[in-house]
This record gives structure tokens, sequence and C-alpha cells, in this order.
């Protein structure tokens, strides 16, 4: 470009040819001068444009103030020049901060360029939004940058530099980004051919989840199945192997990922996982000669350690871990010795038990003198998290005696650590004076506040412990120098406590007060107000030193701090009362015990340790500290189901079960009719997917076991089901009716009330379905409790564009019933008994057949597709149908249920009742047999 373009060329060499600055800057003000004449005379081609602002910015980035060439950059955005363009939005960039008003008259023609089909246009517009990254721009843009990321027919460098210009714009302004709104769109690019853009979505998708958890949940089974499509089955090009590692970027933010959710119940994903995590420990078992590898195969085996530390601490992998980070810590390198002790801080923050810690407990006090101060922090901070009851004196005794020598960006920190430690673990009171005030003696100037603050908390709050206190207080204030942290505890525990030792020997009320006010010279105003304090207390229990205390308040009466001298005005005033000790000693009362209250020092510790965009997912302090930060339980959308079920069931294996149930075909199918989305509730899931078509097939399902449950003109959702007492597979079979693959498919299932019905994929759903092709998916279902709402699927898929399709799965109540068989007489003597409150009755309108006659067929068929069991020859009436079952659960056991079906020809109404010894069940089956009947309405 220099080339191109003489005169810039020429400018730069007689700027690098000036001897002094003065001969530069004289230069550079000539060819400003010769600019801004150019500019206003006007009539400039491109190229001239373009010559100038490259002019301007070289003198931008000398270093000079610029305040010329805007609008000249404004419109070369707008050129067609590649070359013009470029030096426009580099100008643009440059010399224009966010809040500038000449970004408005860039933003339609930064929007041209990302509409544009060119895909250099596409990433200089990008360039620009992510470089100025203003909130104005952010709120106009998102969209379009949005819209160039999901693209189809986008390059893979135009997707990759739009999630991250999406990143750049969610971390400055996160309120213009629709995360929830925009979140299956996203994560489905995760499952893109090209590993770059699958680096830099998950970017992205790291960054909204930590804010959207619910709404990015589907990103957890995304990120399972790349990490065992990486580790596992080794899919990936060479140009994403580094140093024989795949892709160990992409692999780190991946398991970084896993850690934003709470550990997975679903048996198939936690199986895959396991796997995953098991051979990345396998293959960094022996380290390499080479670094680069090494580099790389840490850096993922550490955060799968971590993975595997966040899931379950008593799981066989991190015994594997445990013994792999004891020999990290020991390693020559500095590298791997900070984040073996990281790692290992990680373990004892979340572990149930620390024995296998602690074995290494000298190899870590040791680190606390290594040459690195990072190291020396992470060790630090592992101590302090594997501190217990039992090592609690050993490690605060190390702390405390490192703390002599310690680095001076370590002191405050270790200062709130020791105190914590000490408060936390202290196996009596006067263990806990002795460390705290060795602490304040050792570290004063780095002790804040709040440690002094919560010593006398505790000692005001603990009455066998103020004579010891104010004994051991004497004792270290005879130092020859004492902090003044110090001197304030010393105040106020002597002002309060000091008589309880006055009658021993050394020490008297009057060395009390000649060691107090010894140090009250050094002190600061504050402290010395303190002691004014201190004294007057003193004058009350202490009348022999009364005179020394007046003389104190007399001298300080006449001093410059405001505060002191009203302090000893007042004091002065009142010791010198005559004859009136009863309202000195009611001014002069023993201060009463604090409230409860949570310790500041936590919260001091916290504030203190920085936190980045990527959080971390735990705390330094052991597993207690970190149940609060536990992520509260909810509902996520993969359900788990208990995989060592022991009650009876004649289902084998997966493949068995698949091979049953294959063979079903959904060909005969319904005319197919257009979905169309319904708003939903956020507590009830997915906003469901609706239409009359399949609102009929799902009603037809609740009561067979197989059928058609969705159909497009792209997909067909097929379902074929079977139970046995309260367990349940569903065989779901998803069909590709059109010439080209489904993409980034993604399925689902949210259960509402996932303690009542479990329900869970027997394998990580495929994320292409290949054209004109059929594949099968397994649920397996077991219903725990009684539930009113069925699960609801979602599944999404890129054909052309985005689709989500959102399906109430046909598992109901009365899947698991079991047929019992009665006689007329023990049937009627069940219904009389569990009458009144415990039944369910609604009359509804029913159609005749063509003919005229009532649809008994039809009835029959839903009554015993609910599973109830028919009875013959109970009720009077021909026409009525009478049924009975008992509902099967896990946990709250059998249920019976009675119903009594009366069709009424004359008046096309019928009227059911259900009886059971549960209402709800009653109400609920009342619903799923009379829904069905009403829909054959025309």
């Amino acid at each position: 470009m220099a080339t191109s373009m003489r005169g810039l060329t020429q400018f730069i060499a007689d700027i690098r040819g000036a001897r002094v600055k003065e001969l530069e800057e004289k230069r550079i003000n000539k060819e400003m001068a010769n600019i801004r004449k150019k500019f206003k005379d006007g009539n400039l081609d491109g190229y001239q444009k373009k010559k100038y602002v490259a002019k301007i910015i070289f003198t931008y980035i000398l270093g000079y103030k610029v305040d010329v060439g805007h609008m000249e950059a404004v419109n070369l955005i707008s050129s067609s020049k590649y070359s013009e363009k470029q030096i426009g939005y580099l100008a643009v960039t440059l010399l224009m901060h966010e809040n500038s008003d000449f970004l408005r008259l860039v933003v339609n023609s930064i929007r041209k360029d990302l509409d544009s089909n060119n895909e250099v246009d596409n990433c200089l517009a990008l360039h620009a939004i992510a470089n100025v990254g203003g909130s104005e721009m952010a709120e106009a843009l998102a969209e379009d940058v949005h819209r160039l990321l999901i693209s189809p027919t986008s390059q893979s460098f135009v997707k990759k530099k739009a999630a991250l210009t999406l990143l750049r714009l969610y971390r400055k302004h996160p309120e213009v980004i629709p995360a929830a709104e925009w979140a299956l769109r996203i994560v489905s690019l995760m499952d893109d051919q090209d590993l770059g853009v699958v680096i830099c979505v998950t970017s992205l998708v790291m960054a909204l989840a930590q804010d959207n958890l619910d709404a990015f949940a589907v990103c957890y089974t995304k990120a399972v199945d790349r990490l065992r499509r990486l580790v596992i089955e080794h899919e990936y090009s060479s140009t994403y192997t580094y140093y024989k590692v795949p892709s160990p970027w992409l692999q780190v933010k991946l398991l970084r990922l896993l850690q934003y959710y709470p550990p997975s119940e679903d048996p198939t994903i936690r199986s895959v996982l396991h796997q995953v995590l098991q051979t990345i420990m396998n293959n960094s078992a022996e380290p390499s000669r080479n670094v680069q590898h090494n580099n790389a195969q840490h850096a993922v085996l550490f955060e799968a350690i971590s993975l595997a530390i966040h899931i379950d601490t008593n799981s066989p992998l991190v015994g594997t871990a445990a013994v792999l980070l004891a020999r990290f810590i020991s390693s020559k390198e500095t590298n791997v010795r900070y984040l073996g002790l990281d790692t290992m801080a990680h373990l004892a923050a979340r572990a149930d038990s620390l024995e296998p810690i602690k074995k290494h407990q000298n190899t870590i006090i040791l680190s606390l003198r290594d040459k690195d101060i990072s190291v020396r922090r992470r060790a630090l901070d592992l101590l302090y998290s594997m501190c217990d009851v039992d090592n609690s004196e050993l490690i605060v005794g190390e702390l405390l005696r490192y703390l002599r020598v310690a680095d001076y960006a370590l002191r405050e920190e270790m200062v709130l650590k020791i105190a914590i430690l000490t408060e936390k673990y202290a196996t009596s009171y006067k263990w806990y004076v002795d460390m705290i005030l060795q602490l304040i003696s050792t570290a004063g100037e780095h002790v804040g506040d709040e440690v002094w603050y919560r010593v006398v908390q505790i000692v005001t709050n603990t009455e066998d412990l103020q004579e010891y206190a104010a004994r051991a207080v004497f004792e270290h204030l005879k130092a020859p120098s004492t902090h003044e942290s110090l001197v304030k505890v010393g105040g106020y525990i002597l002002g309060e406590y000091g008589h309880l030792i006055a009658n021993e020997p050394g020490y008297s009320p009057m060395e009390q007060f000649q060691l107090l006010h010894s140090k009250s010279q050094f002190c600061v105003a504050a402290t010395r107000a303190l002691l004014l304090s201190t004294y007057i207390k003193w004058v009350n229990v202490f009348p022999e030193i009364k005179p020394q205390l007046l003389n104190i308040f007399e001298r300080y009466r006449h001093v410059l701090d405001a505060e002191l001298q009203q302090r000893a005005c007042e004091f002065y005033a009142l010791a010198s009362r005559p004859d009136d000790d009863e309202f000195l000693q009611n001014v002069c009362e023993e201060m009463p015990p604090f409230p409860p209250r949570v310790s500041a020092l936590l919260g001091s510790l916290n504030r203190k340790q920085g936190d980045t965009g990527d959080k971390r997912t735990w705390v330094h302090g052991g597993k207690e500290a970190n149940l609060d930060r536990e992520v509260t339980k909810r509902k996520t959308l993969m359900v788990d189901i208990s995989g060592n079920d022991t009650t009876q069931s004649s289902t084998g294996g997966d493949q068995d079960i698949m091979s049953s149930l294959a063979g079903l075909s959904i060909s005969a199918s319904p005319n197919p009719h257009s979905a169309v989305p319904l708003l939903g509730t956020p507590d009830k899931g997915p906003r469901l997917t609706s239409g009359p078509n399949v609102d009929r097939w799902y009603e037809k399902l609740t009561y067979t076991a197989e059928g058609v449950l969705y159909e497009d003109v792209q997909i067909q959702i097929g379902i074929k089901s079977r139970y046995q007492s309260h367990i349940g597979q569903l065989a779901v079979y998803l069909g590709n009716k059109i010439d080209a693959p489904l993409t980034s498919f993604t399925a689902t299932v949210h259960v509402q009330d996932p303690e009542a019905l479990s329900v869970s994929f027997a394998k990580i759903p495929p994320n292409t379905i290949a054209p004109r092709s059929q594949t099968q998916q397994l649920l397996h279902v077991e219903c725990k409790k009684m539930f009113a709402n069925p699960p609801i699927l979602t599944i999404s898929f890129l054909a052309g564009s985005h689709q989500t399709i959102s399906l109430r799965l046909p598992i109901v109540l009365t899947k698991f019933f079991e047929h019992v068989k009665l006689s007329q007489s023990d049937f009627f003597e069940r219904w009389k008994l569990i009458g009144g409150e415990r039944e369910a009755q609604s009359i509804f309108p029913i159609n005749l057949t063509p003919t005229g006659q009532l649809d008994l067929t039809k009835h029959r068929q839903v009554v015993s597709g609910h599973r109830l069991n028919v009875l013959e020859e109970i009720d009077p009436n021909p026409n009525n149908l009478v049924g009975a079952g008992v509902l099967h659960m896990s946990v709250d056991g059998k249920v019976g249920c009675l119903m009594r079906l009366e069709p009424n020809r004359e008046a096309k109404l019928c009227r059911i009742t259900v009886r059971s010894t549960s209402a709800d069940v009653a109400t609920e089956v009342q619903k799923l047999v009379q829904n069905p009947l009403m829909a054959v309405q025309t």
C-alpha cells in the first residue's frame, strides 16, 4: 500500500529523517495545514482522500492530536474499492471513540457492508464494530451481526469474526443482546464442521451461559458430544492438531463450560463424560519430551480434573486425579507446580475427605517458600482450603511464621485468611486470642479494621475469655514497638476488662495506664480518641489514678483536632463532677454483648478475589464455603432415570428394546399440518408447537401405543411405546423427508416435575439426520409420584433456516396403570368405600355414529387404551362402561382407581365418574379419558 501512495511514503520518510523533535513537529504541522486546505477546497477523488486520511492516521499513531479527516473517513467507508474502504474503517476505529457523534453517520454504511455478499466487506464491518463497541452501535447492529453469524451462506472465517464480535458487544453492553432468545440458534453452531467456528462460538456460549444457564442448558449435551468426537472418535482435521493434541483450546473451553452447570443425572451423558475424562487422564499419564506437547496436554488435563471434581469428588476418576496432582506439585517446572497447587485447592474446596491431600502437607508447606510468587500464592490458597480442625494449629502456625518474611503483595490476603482460619477452627478461645494478637503484632500495617473489630466482638461476647484477653493484650503491648491496630485492641479490651486483672502483680491500674499511654504518641488522632474513651472508663473503675487521667484530659482540651478536643472537654467535665459517682457509672457502663452477626472477614476476602469474564466455579475455603455458592437446584431440560432400578421389568438392554420396537411404519399418516408456535409460560417449559392435527395426534397417542406425533414437509416424528409397572420405554422415530440433511440437530426433554417423573435418552441424539432417512431414539421413563403435566420434547435443526419444534410426549399417568379383575359385588363395595371427596365427575357432549347410535367401540377403545380393565356384566345398563386399574409409582407405591362411563344417546351427553384412593389421581384420570372422547366431535 505504501508503494501505491508515494505522498504517504515520502511523508513517513521525512518524519523518520527528522533529527530533532522540533523538526518533526514542523513537518507534521506543515502537512496538517496542507491536508486541511485540500479538504476545505474539496473536489478530491477517492485516491486522494485515502492518501490524506492515511497520513492523518500515521500522525495519530505517532501520538499527535488530530482534529481533521473524520468526515472524509466516513465517506471512504462507503467506497466500493477495498483499499479505500479499508483506510476508512481503520480511521474510524482509531480516530473515533465509542461516544463520537460521527459514529452515527457510519452505522448505515456498516450495516450495508454486513448485508453485502462480499466476505471482505463483512469482515471489515465486524472489525469496526468489535473495536469501537459503543452502546449505540451495539444496539443498532447486534441483530445484523447475529444474522451474519447464523446465516448458512456465511463463510467460516466470517462466522468466526461474527461470534467474537458478539462476544465483545456482550461483554461491554450485555443488555442489548437478547441472549435467551438467540440461545438455541447460537448453540446449534457448536455442531459446525469447522472447528475454528466451534472454538469461537464456544467462547461466546461460555459468556452467555454464565448469565443465562437455563436458556443455554442444551449446550451441555452439545459440549459432551463434541468432546466425545474429539477425544474418543478422533473427529478432527490435522489443521487443528497442536503437537498431537486435538484442538486443546476447544477441549479446555468445553470442559470449563460443563462446570457452569450442575452435574447431569442422565446416565447416558454421565457415561460418555466418564469415558472422555478417563481417556484424557490416561493420555496424560506419561509426560513427553516435547515441551509444547506437554503444555497442551496439561492444559486439557487440569481442566478435566476440575470437571471430574465438579461432577463427583468421590469418583474413581478423582482418586486417579489426586495421584497425578501429587506428582505435579513436586514438578521441576514452575507452571506445572502452579497448576497442580491450584487444581488441588479446587479438590480441597469440594472434597468430603481431605486425607489424600494431607499426605502431601509438608510439600505444600514448602511451596510457600517457592521462588515464584504465583506458586507461593497458590500454596497459600491450598493451605487455606485444606485446613480443618485436625491440622488448623499446624497450618496457622506455619502461616504465621511465613508471614514474617512473606511478600508485601501477599500479606494483606494472608492476614485475612489466618484470621478466618483461627476463628473457624479454634480449639479454644485462649488459642484464638493468642493467635490473633500474634497476627496483629507480626503484620500490623496489613491488618484491616475488620480483623480487630472481630476480635473485639468475640471477646465482648465471651465472658470466660475477657480476663485472659486483657492479660494477653497487656503482655503484647510490652513489646518495644507495637502497631496501631494492637494499640486499638488494647485500648478497647483494657478499658472494658482491665479491672479484671488490676489486682494481679504487674497489672496494676497505674501500670496499665503508663503502658497504654506510652504508645499514644505514635498514634493517629482516631486511635488517640479511642484511648480517651478508655481513660474515662478507667476514671470510673480506677479512682486511684483519676488525677493522672484528668491531667490527660486537660492537655487534650487545647489540641487543634476537633474530635480530640471535643472528647477531652466532655470527658474532663464528666470526670470533674463533684460527688456524682452514680452518673459516671451509668455513662461508663460495660459494653453489652454484640448481636449475632456474620463475620465481615469472608466478605473482605471475597472482594479481594478478582473475577474475570470467565467466572471461577468455586471459591477457596473448604466444602462449607462452597455449599453457599452452589447453584440452586433447578429443573433441568435433560432429566434422568435411575440406572440401578431393582423393580421387576422384563426389558433387556438398549439393543433388545430397539429391536423389539423396530418396524414401526409411519408412512400412512394424516395430511401434514404446518406448525403454529404458541407462547408458553416460563414455569411450563418450552413454547409448544400446536395445531389441529398436532393436538389430535397427541390425544390419540395417549391411549394407543404407536402412531404419528408430528409431521410437516421437512420432518416426521413417530412414537412406539410399551410400559410395565412404573417404568416404560418410548421409541421416537425421527424421519428426514427432504433431500438435504438436517444439521445442528438437537433433542431435549423437559419435565416440569422431575421428582415425580423421570425421562432420559438412552444415548446422546445425533447432530445430523441424513437426507431421506430415519433415526431412532430410545427414552427411558419412570413414574415416581403422581404427575399431571406430560414431558415436552424439543427438537431444533437447520434446514435452510433454523427450526424449533416443541411437542408434548404422550407420557400420561394412565400409561402406568395395570389391569384389575373385580366381581360385581367387589366393585360396588369398593365403589361405595372410596366415594366422597375422592371422586371426580363431569358431563360432556359426545357425537353419535352416522347411523345415530352410540359409538361404544370408540368408548371401549379409549378406556382400555388408558390401561383400565373394562369389566363385563358389572353395570345393568349395557351401554355403560366400568373400568378398574392400579397405578404403579416407584416412590408413592400403588393407588387403586375405579371408573364408570354413562353415555346418553338422546341427550348426546356422557357422564364420567372416577373414584380413587387419591383425589388427584381421580381428577387426572377423569380428564385423560374424557379428552379423546370429546375430540371425536366435528
